[in-house]
């Protein structure tokens, strides 16, 4: 089985796993996305050279905390929720400082400098990942939400691949991704806005205007959290986050786009619904 075989196969198999757990219900959509994140944390704290439980911890508290009040398994109000999650994130962060205080000043910095860097690049997306299907009137679940924003996320990866590939010539940031091309990216925000467009015929969910604003965030913001895990792989010298997918790399390289787009889309949602 050649690379390109491996890619299509994989990727299909990838595709289906977020379509069904998100059609299947929220169990499903909560279990599939948990999986993600720690296989997520895992293939990062490699990259970033970090041997700790702490990101496992925090992952595992503000998750749980996020499916609860999505739940309504704990009645909890949205500023109670922030004030909770401080409240655990301060706890942790406590015995955090105490095991870095053993070490050296520059280890323990370095090392409470990646445990952050671990709760906002991965953490607390991941937790507001699985609050976006409930940005309903009836703040019910709705698959359409997730899948439409899935699908704007695949376009603009898709379409600045293809483009970039066969018209791309200025280099976007070349020091960071040498591969991506202003064209390309001109051309994944285009297909992206078109893709919005038709997503906002079948989800009436979310208004039409909405549906354009987050084509725009998905393909600002996507762009630049591909980049951004490039830089730290980079930083690194590794060229795949792992090779749990193949043809594709590991889990962190599939999921880097929508993971940073995804607190700016909850920003905007919040603000507007």
């Amino acid at each position: 089985m050649n690379n390109i075989t491996k890619r299509i196969l994989f990727g299909l198999i990838y595709v289906a796993a977020v379509v069904l757990s998100s059609i299947l219900g929220p169990i499903y959509f909560y279990i599939l996305f948990f999986v993600f994140l720690i296989i997520c944390i895992y293939e990062f704290l490699r990259i970033i050279e970090l041997k700790s439980l702490y990101p496992y911890i925090l992952a595992v508290t503000f998750y749980s905390l996020a499916v609860l009040s999505n739940q309504n398994i704990i009645s909890i109000e949205e500023n109670m929720l922030h004030k909770l999650n401080v409240s655990v994130l301060a706890f942790f962060l406590f015995f955090t400082l105490i095991s870095a205080l053993i070490s050296s000043r520059k280890i323990a910095i370095q090392y409470l400098g990646r445990i952050f860097l671990s709760l906002i690049y991965l953490i607390i997306p991941f937790s507001l990942l699985i609050k976006l299907p409930y940005f309903t009137m009836d703040k019910t679940f709705d698959s359409s939400i997730i899948l439409g924003i899935f699908i704007l996320i695949w376009s603009n990866d898709i379409f600045a691949f293809i483009i970039g590939k066969n018209f791309g010539k200025t280099k976007l940031i070349e020091r960071v991704s040498p591969n991506k091309t202003v064209e390309g990216f001109l051309g994944g925000f285009i297909f992206t806005f078109i893709a919005g467009y038709f997503i906002s015929k079948f989800c009436e969910g979310v208004q039409p205007i909405q549906w354009f604003s987050m084509a725009i965030i998905v393909s600002v913001f996507g762009v630049l959290g591909d980049l951004i895990e490039s830089m730290f792989k980079r930083q690194a010298g590794v060229k795949d986050s792992s090779n749990l997918i193949p043809g594709h790399g590991g889990f962190l390289d599939r999921l880097d786009s929508i993971i940073f787009a995804v607190p700016f889309i909850y920003i905007y949602l919040f603000l507007t619904t």
